[in-house]
Order: C-alpha cells, then sequence, then structure tokens
C-alpha cells in the first residue's frame, strides 16, 4: 500500500493497490498529482518518525513564506518577484488591512490566500440559458460580477454581485406565496 500526503491538508491518504490512488483528497477536495501532491513510502514514513523527536518551527505563515522550511510544501509565489523593489511587509498589512473591511472573502483556488475585492463589472451582453426545469432564463443582463483578486499569486476569480443574486435565487426557485 502506497501512502500519499495531501499539502494543503496535510492529511495522510493511504489507499489500496486494487482500487488505485485517489484523484483527490477526501479531506480537502485538493487535487492530488503532479507538482501538488508528495508521495511516500513506507521507509520514509519510519524516518519520519525518528524525525518526530525533534521539533520544527515553521514560519508565522505570511504571504511569501520562505522556500526549504521543512514540511512545508512551496508555492510558487509570483510576489516574490517584486520582492527587491517594493515594501512587502506593508504590503502584507495593507492586505490585512483591506480583508478585515471586506464582507465576502474567498479562498484562491490556485494558491488558498485570501482573494481582495478589486471591483464590479457590469455584464451588458449575455446569452442567458433557460433550463427546461425552470422555463426562463436564470440570468438576465445586465448584471454585476465582484472581481477577486489573490494577492499573493494574482489569480482572478469572479462572483455574482450581492444586488443580482436574489435575480439569482428568483430565476431558480421563485418568490414565496
Amino acid at each position: 500500500m502506497d501512502t500519499t500526503v495531501c499539502p494543503w491538508c496535510h492529511t495522510e491518504i493511504v489507499w489500496d493497490e486494487e482500487l488505485g490512488p485517489e484523484k483527490t483528497c477526501p479531506h480537502c477536495g485538493n487535487e492530488l498529482s503532479a507538482y501538488r501532491t508528495v508521495n511516500i513510502s513506507g521507509e520514509d514514513l519510519e524516518d519520519e518518525e525518528d524525525d518526530d523527536e525533534h521539533e520544527h518551527e515553521h514560519g508565522d505563515g505570511d504571504l511569501w513564506g520562505e522556500d526549504g522550511q521543512d514540511g512545508i510544501v512551496p508555492v510558487y509565489n509570483l510576489l516574490d518577484s517584486y520582492r527587491d523593489a517594493y515594501d512587502l511587509e506593508r504590503y502584507d498589512s495593507t492586505v490585512a488591512a483591506i480583508l478585515d473591511e471586506q464582507s465576502e472573502v474567498p479562498e484562491c483556488p490556485q494558491c488558498h490566500e485570501y482573494m481582495l475585492l478589486a471591483g464590479t463589472t457590469l455584464v451588458k451582453e449575455f446569452n442567458a440559458a433557460v433550463p427546461a426545469a425552470v422555463g426562463v432564463p436564470l440570468l438576465k443582463a445586465p448584471f454585476s460580477l465582484n472581481m477577486y483578486v489573490c494577492p499573493s499569486c494574482f489569480q482572478v476569480q469572479h462572483s455574482l454581485a450581492e444586488e443580482d443574486r436574489k435575480q439569482w435565487v428568483r430565476g431558480i426557485g421563485g418568490l414565496r406565496k
């Protein structure tokens, strides 16, 4: 039997050779493939038990962390390329202040940092789907999307703006009578 450790939640996943490896972590849903997965053999586990006698100190989890820390799987961080030209400590404290002001704080699907609301986008042209189950479009233009940007890896994510969520819920479920 092989053992896999999820790099995000550090859950040990043991899988049966007949069934094959898991595609995603059953605990956190992280994809378990390629560069985001750590596979450990039985010999490695025995060595790790010996190492457990020695405590390892880890950083406090700032946005850009240091590569090479024991027990931490590094995620490539694009922010590091700006370290020489910009004050990233100030950047980090400003990011924290902005996050405190936000009513919603989604997690980046790439690096799992919290994302900042950059603004809204008005969608004027949109070809709405009309599912047979409801018989009307689920969403009609114009509507707004919130645009979130990850302060660490700069991934962008959209979600339906608050004022248009009512339209979405009404389109699917209708109003109470």
